[in-house]
């Protein structure tokens, strides 16, 4: 079993499209995820959308990382790591 430090160290990772970034260091991320239907057993995209922290200074369209933090206000709860791809 792991220790306490190494289980508490871990923080969830997303990878989404910046889909607003009107707001001042805050940016709206989509996260899709692909799921099995329950009864039919068609593949769906699932997305939700996350506000993060964003000192980068991404633009709309961008591919970004996302990575979980401890509350920054009352909906950003992560923050961009690194930009994956820009947009063109």
């Amino acid at each position: 079993m792991a220790t306490e430090s190494t289980v508490r160290n871990r923080r969830k990772v997303r990878d989404g499209v910046v889909l607003s970034n009107k707001m001042d260091k805050t940016v709206v991320v989509r996260v899709q995820r692909r799921v099995q239907h329950p009864l039919y057993g068609k593949t769906v995209l699932r997305s939700r959308r996350f506000k993060a922290h964003d000192e980068i200074g991404c633009d709309v369209g961008d591919y970004v990382e996302i990575v979980e933090t401890r509350p920054l206000s009352k909906e950003k709860r992560w923050r961009v790591s690194r930009v994956i791809e820009k947009v063109k």
